[in-house]
């Protein structure tokens, strides 16, 4: 193997997140010398083809890692706590797309675009943080580096893919039996091992994830802390509200914004926007253009909109972001987060 070619392993390789990680290495052409695809004792022994190649997936255990140098894990977090550490320990740089390390003090929280640097400071393992995170603080940072940020105020819109390929098909049967005038029989959301579950066909749901004691859900409360840790500033007013919609890919947030320096004219902001890094600002209300959920699909980009000024406070913006949440929202994120690896030397 050459110092330019790298052994990888895909931990949850059959799942939505983990069968986009295996595309997105393979349109990207990684430098791969080796591929594991790794899999729950289940799904062990299924098939998949990687570059015209069919490869048989194994069994992830912590002998699975000898050898590898980064490995993906898209698994699950109860996974992740058992197999991250022991890969590790076998000389693997782990990039984990779970909640399970993220606001660990130890592990980097890392989105390319924001805050590439801190993958050097990785002791293992490298965080992916939660999808309807990244979108927003790839929004945020061109504003914040040009204006700073006092608040912030999110309301998302999420997909149901964000829930797993089982809430997708429930979602699609749902919507089968309402107009067939059928009875539904919700088993999976809001959260699937909450108390109770309901309909998502032609509804919308503000709960995702558990509630926490403070009224807000974990999702919320992801948002919130993740936001702070990538920013760097844990000063930032930051307050959430996730709701999930009938949409099977693409979340879509509305962002309220104070900035600390200055009132930019919303053209200045709208150009601040439109050089950040991996946004693309759609914006012309005059010939109604603005991102869509179903405009995003299989595209890397965080997507722009809709900026306008708070009319009651000078320093007070609006804006609509747009993403693909099983995209830049998790496999290709993570995957950039391997290239940040590389590219600065933070593999060992």
């Amino acid at each position: 193997m050459s110092k330019n070619e790298f052994n990888i392993a895909v931990v949850g390789a059959t799942g939505a997140v983990g069968q986009q990680i295996v595309r997105i290495l393979e349109e990207k052409n990684f430098p791969i010398n080796e591929l594991r695809l790794l899999s729950s004792k289940r799904s062990a022994g299924k098939k998949m083809t990687f570059q015209n190649k069919e490869y048989t997936l194994e069994e992830a255990t912590p002998a699975s890692f000898q050898g590898i140098d980064i490995a993906f894990f898209s698994a699950g977090g109860s996974v992740s706590k058992a197999l991250a550490p022991e890969a590790v320990k076998h000389g693997a740089v782990v990039v984990d797309n779970t909640s399970a390390y993220r606001m660990d003090e130890n592990v980097p929280l890392v989105v390319p675009e924001v805050n590439e640097e801190a993958v050097k400071n990785h002791q293992g393992i490298v965080s992916n943080p939660n999808c309807s995170t990244i979108q927003m603080v790839v929004a945020l940072k061109p504003i914040r580096e040009k204006y700073g940020l006092k608040r912030v105020i999110v309301s998302t819109y999420q997909a149901v893919s964000g829930a797993g390929l089982s809430a997708v098909e429930e979602m699609k049967s749902q919507t089968q039996d309402v107009l067939a005038g059928k009875d539904v029989q919700p088993e999976i959301l809001p959260v699937g091992s909450d108390k109770k579950h309901y309909q998502i066909a032609f509804n919308a749901i503000p709960q995702i994830d558990k509630f926490q004691e403070n009224g807000y859900t974990f999702e919320e409360m992801k948002m919130i802390n993740e936001t702070k840790k990538i920013l760097g500033d844990n000063q930032l007013a930051v307050a959430a509200t996730c709701v999930r919609l009938p949409v099977e890919t693409g979340h879509s947030e509305s962002v309220y914004v104070e900035v600390e320096n200055g009132s930019p004219s919303v053209e200045e902001l709208k150009e601040v926007i439109a050089n950040g890094a991996g946004i693309t600002l759609k914006d012309n209300p005059a010939e109604q253009e603005y991102p869509m959920a179903v405009d995003c699909v299989g595209l890397p980009d965080v997507f722009v909109g809709r900026v306008r000024r708070d009319l009651d406070n000078e320093q007070g913006y609006h804006f609509w972001v747009v993403s693909d949440n099983l995209i830049k929202g998790a496999a290709y994120n993570t995957i950039q987060i391997a290239e940040s690896i590389i590219k600065l030397g933070a593999l060992s």
